[in-house]
């Protein structure tokens, strides 16, 4: 991560703070669908500068690292029938004095994560924080408000555990949601590691039961994993005080022809997002599956279906403008960027 252990603070102690501001009212109308719509050019994009954000890691930090182009950042995501409401961060931080707020699952979650402490910081750049990491969980403390931005690093949600026959993925395993009860709002994510295999695969073998094999096919692992939170969450937290996110699908973008651009190898060199609502190659398997757990579940889950409106941004991935990821990256995302749409999302599902 980089932040090291124990508490630094950042800026100057914030005189405390100004009124209660005006929240934006999200469009009542019927019609509304936040999920599908285009991509729209807007001069007001990006909410922030990445170079004055202190919470950005290497690997998203693409115009840092070289990226000679930023259209890529003045995008804004038009749902069809009304408008997103804009982000306003002293908003999110009042509504939410005195709570934490916890991302978990992988890496799509820590540039979530990142993108919504930017977004913050943006709004309050005077205001103290603090940055705490400890093994599996990284806090930043916007301390004026009393406000914990948490990110618990689980890549399965459900356990890896080391036993005498080396690393097994526990599919009907979750120990380590001890750390997650306690907070105020979670927004949970998980698929980004279920296809990868050989050196990128943290197992050596897959547990359901009393089941052990040396593997089995990724959609049905992901399926049984995916019930074994669902069950966890709807045995363990009380959504009358803990608001509860799923993450939909980030898709990757690898395969030119998934875009209809048969002669592009990958996403790098992409400048401008897809015009339109419709993604060439499809939905993903894996979309079905969150949504047919989540309508089993007997707790209120609200998924944040992000899937389509960042399948329309091949443009929007650190490819090789990254200062760790060798080759090119086209499954996370630059910082400023697509993550912040996400989290404007996550903003008009709390009003």
């Amino acid at each position: 991560m980089g932040f090291g252990l124990g508490y630094f603070h950042f800026a100057l102690p914030f005189a405390l703070l100004l009124a209660l501001p005006t929240r934006s009212i999200p469009n009542g109308n019927a019609d509304c669908d936040l999920y599908n719509g285009r991509w729209v050019y807007d001069e007001t994009y990006p909410m922030y500068d990445a170079r004055t954000c202190p919470f950005v890691r290497r690997e998203f930090d693409c115009q840092k690292y070289g990226r000679p182009d930023n259209m890529y950042l003045k995008y804004r995501w038009q749902p069809n029938g009304c408008d997103l409401p804009r982000f306003n961060g002293k908003d999110f931080l009042w509504k939410w004095r005195g709570k934490k707020i916890m991302f978990v699952g992988d890496s799509i979650s820590l540039n979530q994560w990142e993108s919504l402490n930017c977004m913050l910081h943006a709004a309050v750049p005077y205001a103290k924080t603090s940055i705490y990491r400890k093994q599996s969980l990284s806090t930043v403390r916007f301390e004026d408000f009393g406000v914990s931005i948490m990110y618990y690093h689980s890549t399965y949600l459900v356990d890896i555990v080391r036993e005498k026959i080396g690393r097994v993925l526990k599919l009907d395993s979750i120990q380590s949601g001890r750390a997650w009860l306690g907070a105020d709002m979670l927004i949970f994510n998980s698929w980004h590691w279920w296809t990868h295999t050989g050196s990128m695969q943290p197992w050596d073998y897959v547990q359901y039961g009393n089941h052990i094999s040396k593997d089995m096919d990724r959609l049905q692992a992901f399926e049984k994993g995916l019930g074994t939170w669902a069950n966890w969450v709807d045995s363990n937290v009380d959504t009358r005080t803990t608001k509860v996110f799923f993450q939909g699908i980030s898709p990757t973008h690898y395969l030119g022809g998934d875009w209809g651009e048969m002669n592009a190898m990958n996403c790098n060199g992409q400048t401008r997002p897809l015009s339109g609502s419709t993604y060439p190659g499809g939905s993903l398997p894996a979309e079905s599956i969150v949504k047919e757990v989540l309508s089993k579940m007997s707790k209120p889950v609200y998924l944040l279906d992000i899937t389509l409106l960042s399948q329309l941004r091949k443009d929007a991935h650190p490819s090789q403008y990254s200062s760790t990821h060798s080759g090119n990256d086209c499954s996370h995302w630059c910082v400023a960027g697509v993550p912040d749409t996400w989290n404007e999302l996550l903003y008009a599902a709390l009003l």
